[in-house]
Protein backbone atom coordinates (compact mmCIF):
# COMPACT_ATOMS: atom_id res chain seq x y z
CA UNK A 1 0.00 0.00 0.00
CA UNK A 2 1.46 3.12 -1.15
CA UNK A 3 -1.40 6.17 -0.38
CA UNK A 4 -3.12 7.47 2.40
CA UNK A 5 -3.37 5.83 5.65
CA UNK A 6 -6.60 5.56 8.15
CA UNK A 7 -7.37 4.73 11.68
CA UNK A 8 -4.84 2.53 13.59
CA UNK A 9 -2.84 2.84 10.23
CA UNK A 10 -1.94 5.99 11.35
CA UNK A 11 0.42 4.57 14.55
CA UNK A 12 1.71 1.98 12.53
CA UNK A 13 5.58 2.26 12.00
CA UNK A 14 6.82 3.53 8.54
CA UNK A 15 9.27 4.32 6.27
CA UNK A 16 10.22 6.43 3.08
CA UNK A 17 11.74 4.03 0.39
CA UNK A 18 14.30 5.49 -1.95
CA UNK A 19 15.46 3.91 -4.48
CA UNK A 20 18.80 4.43 -6.49
CA UNK A 21 19.32 3.08 -10.20
CA UNK A 22 22.53 1.43 -10.59
CA UNK A 23 23.27 -0.44 -13.87
CA UNK A 24 26.43 -2.40 -14.25
CA UNK A 25 27.79 -0.13 -17.17
CA UNK A 26 27.42 3.20 -15.72
CA UNK A 27 26.90 3.13 -11.96
CA UNK A 28 26.71 6.83 -10.45
CA UNK A 29 29.27 9.01 -8.80
CA UNK A 30 28.98 8.68 -5.22
CA UNK A 31 28.67 12.29 -4.03
CA UNK A 32 25.55 12.55 -6.83
CA UNK A 33 24.42 9.60 -5.44
CA UNK A 34 24.11 11.31 -1.92
CA UNK A 35 22.99 14.56 -2.71
CA UNK A 36 20.22 12.96 -4.86
CA UNK A 37 18.38 11.38 -2.04
CA UNK A 38 18.91 14.38 -0.11
CA UNK A 39 17.18 16.17 -3.25
CA UNK A 40 14.66 13.25 -3.62
CA UNK A 41 13.63 13.64 -0.06
CA UNK A 42 12.97 17.54 0.00
CA UNK A 43 11.09 16.87 -3.97
CA UNK A 44 8.85 14.73 -1.49
CA UNK A 45 8.10 16.55 1.03
CA UNK A 46 7.51 19.90 -1.03
CA UNK A 47 4.85 17.90 -3.34
CA UNK A 48 1.45 19.26 -3.41
CA UNK A 49 0.40 15.29 -3.11
CA UNK A 50 2.39 15.35 0.53
CA UNK A 51 0.64 18.81 1.65
CA UNK A 52 -3.04 18.33 3.54
CA UNK A 53 -5.37 17.60 1.69
CA UNK A 54 -2.96 15.87 -1.03
CA UNK A 55 -3.20 11.82 -1.67
CA UNK A 56 0.08 11.08 0.37
CA UNK A 57 -0.60 13.91 3.21
CA UNK A 58 -1.87 10.74 5.84
CA UNK A 59 1.00 8.87 4.63
CA UNK A 60 3.68 11.67 4.80
CA UNK A 61 1.94 13.04 8.59
CA UNK A 62 1.59 9.13 10.44
CA UNK A 63 5.66 8.74 8.94
CA UNK A 64 6.88 12.25 10.19
CA UNK A 65 5.46 11.30 13.46
CA UNK A 66 7.51 8.78 14.49
CA UNK A 67 10.77 7.89 13.51
CA UNK A 68 11.54 9.01 10.26
CA UNK A 69 13.27 6.13 8.65
CA UNK A 70 14.24 5.45 5.09
CA UNK A 71 15.66 2.33 3.19
CA UNK A 72 17.72 3.20 0.06
CA UNK A 73 17.40 -0.10 -2.56
CA UNK A 74 19.24 -0.42 -5.77
CA UNK A 75 17.75 -1.04 -9.03
CA UNK A 76 18.91 -1.91 -12.75
CA UNK A 77 17.13 -2.76 -16.19
CA UNK A 78 13.52 -3.76 -15.71
CA UNK A 79 13.69 -3.59 -11.87
CA UNK A 80 14.25 0.26 -12.46
CA UNK A 81 11.18 0.28 -14.99
CA UNK A 82 8.51 -1.62 -12.94
CA UNK A 83 9.27 1.36 -10.15
CA UNK A 84 8.77 3.95 -12.71
CA UNK A 85 5.42 2.77 -12.58
CA UNK A 86 4.65 3.28 -9.26
CA UNK A 87 3.51 6.55 -7.02
CA UNK A 88 6.51 8.39 -6.27
CA UNK A 89 8.80 10.81 -8.02
CA UNK A 90 12.12 10.55 -9.67
CA UNK A 91 15.28 13.07 -8.98
CA UNK A 92 17.68 13.25 -11.30
CA UNK A 93 21.18 14.86 -10.33
CA UNK A 94 24.93 14.62 -12.22
CA UNK A 95 24.86 10.90 -13.03
CA UNK A 96 22.66 9.98 -10.42
CA UNK A 97 18.52 8.87 -10.12
CA UNK A 98 17.11 8.11 -7.32
CA UNK A 99 13.33 7.57 -7.17
CA UNK A 100 11.39 8.48 -3.89
CA UNK A 101 8.09 6.74 -2.98
CA UNK A 102 5.73 8.06 -0.42
CA UNK A 103 6.20 6.45 2.99
CA UNK A 104 4.97 2.78 3.11
CA UNK A 105 3.88 0.52 6.48
CA UNK A 106 7.34 -1.32 7.63
CA UNK A 107 5.67 -4.76 7.07
CA UNK A 108 3.78 -4.62 3.67
CA UNK A 109 5.95 -3.13 0.72
CA UNK A 110 4.85 -2.98 -2.65
CA UNK A 111 6.18 -6.24 -4.58
CA UNK A 112 8.12 -4.15 -7.03
CA UNK A 113 10.22 -2.34 -4.18
CA UNK A 114 10.36 -5.19 -1.31
CA UNK A 115 12.24 -7.83 -3.82
CA UNK A 116 14.60 -5.27 -4.55
CA UNK A 117 18.37 -5.36 -2.98
CA UNK A 118 19.45 -3.13 -0.26
CA UNK A 119 23.27 -4.43 0.49
CA UNK A 120 26.33 -4.01 -1.90
CA UNK A 121 25.18 -0.35 -2.77
CA UNK A 122 28.70 0.61 -3.03
CA UNK A 123 29.64 3.52 -5.09
CA UNK A 124 32.84 6.14 -5.39
CA UNK A 125 33.82 9.02 -6.74
CA UNK A 126 35.95 9.49 -9.82
CA UNK A 127 37.37 12.41 -8.28
CA UNK A 128 37.32 14.77 -5.05
CA UNK A 129 34.35 16.78 -5.17
CA UNK A 130 34.67 20.74 -5.42
CA UNK A 131 33.73 22.94 -2.56
CA UNK A 132 30.04 23.65 -1.92
CA UNK A 133 27.94 26.08 -3.47
CA UNK A 134 27.56 29.35 -1.62
CA UNK A 135 24.04 29.85 0.12
CA UNK A 136 22.15 26.47 0.29
CA UNK A 137 22.56 23.49 2.62
CA UNK A 138 25.44 21.78 3.19
CA UNK A 139 25.23 18.04 4.95
CA UNK A 140 28.28 17.49 6.25
CA UNK A 141 29.31 13.96 6.63
CA UNK A 142 31.42 12.24 9.68
CA UNK A 143 34.77 11.50 8.51
CA UNK A 144 35.07 9.08 11.15
CA UNK A 145 32.34 6.41 10.15
CA UNK A 146 32.61 4.07 7.29
CA UNK A 147 29.00 3.86 5.56
CA UNK A 148 28.18 2.49 2.54
CA UNK A 149 26.53 4.48 0.16
CA UNK A 150 23.25 3.28 0.61
CA UNK A 151 23.39 3.69 4.06
CA UNK A 152 25.07 7.58 3.49
CA UNK A 153 21.87 8.29 0.93
CA UNK A 154 19.61 7.60 3.97
CA UNK A 155 21.83 9.59 6.79
CA UNK A 156 21.85 12.67 3.86
CA UNK A 157 18.28 12.34 3.31
CA UNK A 158 17.39 12.64 7.02
CA UNK A 159 19.84 15.71 7.28
CA UNK A 160 18.04 17.35 4.17
CA UNK A 161 14.68 16.66 5.82
CA UNK A 162 16.31 18.21 9.03
CA UNK A 163 17.05 21.32 7.29
CA UNK A 164 13.43 21.39 5.66
CA UNK A 165 11.90 21.47 8.85
CA UNK A 166 13.90 24.14 10.12
CA UNK A 167 12.98 26.52 7.17
CA UNK A 168 9.91 29.18 7.44
CA UNK A 169 7.80 28.99 4.85
CA UNK A 170 9.17 32.10 3.07
CA UNK A 171 13.06 29.88 3.43
CA UNK A 172 11.00 27.00 1.96
CA UNK A 173 9.66 28.79 -1.00
CA UNK A 174 12.99 30.87 -1.75
CA UNK A 175 15.35 27.76 -1.61
CA UNK A 176 12.73 25.55 -3.87
CA UNK A 177 13.44 28.09 -6.66
CA UNK A 178 16.81 27.33 -6.22
CA UNK A 179 16.43 24.20 -6.98
CA UNK A 180 17.08 23.25 -2.95
CA UNK A 181 20.75 23.95 -3.83
CA UNK A 182 22.63 21.77 -1.75
CA UNK A 183 25.67 19.80 -1.55
CA UNK A 184 26.83 16.90 0.52
CA UNK A 185 30.49 16.61 2.00
CA UNK A 186 32.37 14.90 4.53
CA UNK A 187 33.96 16.98 7.02
CA UNK A 188 37.30 17.87 7.71
CA UNK A 189 38.27 15.45 10.71
CA UNK A 190 40.00 18.02 12.75
CA UNK A 191 36.54 20.15 12.52
CA UNK A 192 34.10 17.86 13.15
CA UNK A 193 33.83 17.74 16.61
CA UNK A 194 33.08 21.23 16.84
CA UNK A 195 30.61 20.79 13.97
CA UNK A 196 28.76 18.08 15.51
CA UNK A 197 28.42 19.80 19.06
CA UNK A 198 27.32 23.09 18.11
CA UNK A 199 23.78 23.96 17.34
CA UNK A 200 23.01 23.13 14.19
CA UNK A 201 20.91 19.95 13.68
CA UNK A 202 22.75 16.84 14.33
CA UNK A 203 21.42 13.09 13.16
CA UNK A 204 22.01 10.10 15.65
CA UNK A 205 21.19 7.06 14.06
CA UNK A 206 19.03 4.21 15.70
CA UNK A 207 21.38 1.52 14.87
CA UNK A 208 19.46 -0.74 12.69
CA UNK A 209 22.08 -1.27 10.36
CA UNK A 210 25.99 -0.69 9.76
CA UNK A 211 26.64 1.68 12.70
CA UNK A 212 26.51 1.74 16.60
CA UNK A 213 23.46 3.35 17.74
CA UNK A 214 23.36 7.05 18.70
CA UNK A 215 26.41 8.17 16.40
CA UNK A 216 26.24 11.02 14.59
CA UNK A 217 26.29 10.63 10.99
CA UNK A 218 25.49 14.01 9.50
CA UNK A 219 25.40 17.42 10.64
CA UNK A 220 22.71 20.17 8.42
CA UNK A 221 24.12 23.64 7.79
CA UNK A 222 22.21 26.44 6.15
CA UNK A 223 22.06 29.83 6.57
CA UNK A 224 18.71 29.44 8.31
CA UNK A 225 20.02 26.83 10.48
CA UNK A 226 23.01 28.57 12.28
CA UNK A 227 22.18 31.28 15.16
CA UNK A 228 21.07 34.23 14.12
CA UNK A 229 19.56 32.81 11.02
CA UNK A 230 15.79 33.38 9.74
CA UNK A 231 14.96 29.83 10.87
CA UNK A 232 11.68 29.52 13.34
CA UNK A 233 12.91 29.74 17.31
CA UNK A 234 11.55 26.24 17.99
CA UNK A 235 13.72 24.50 15.12
CA UNK A 236 16.34 26.71 16.24
CA UNK A 237 16.17 25.25 19.40
CA UNK A 238 15.71 21.60 18.30
CA UNK A 239 18.75 18.64 18.05
CA UNK A 240 16.34 15.37 16.62
CA UNK A 241 17.59 12.31 16.69
CA UNK A 242 16.29 9.33 14.15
Amino acid sequence: MLEGVTGEDVTQERVLPLVVRIERSAPPERTDALEAAALAVLALLGDPRAADGGEWAEAVRGWERRRIRKVVRRARGAEWRRVLDLPGTTVAHGTAEVRVHPPVPLDDWPRDLSRLQVSGTDLADSAEPGPPGEGGAVLWINPHLRMSAGKAMAQAGHAAQFAWWGADGGVREEWRERGFALAVRTADPASWDALAAGDLPVVRDAGFTEIEPGSCTVVADAPWLRPGGSRPVAAAERRISR
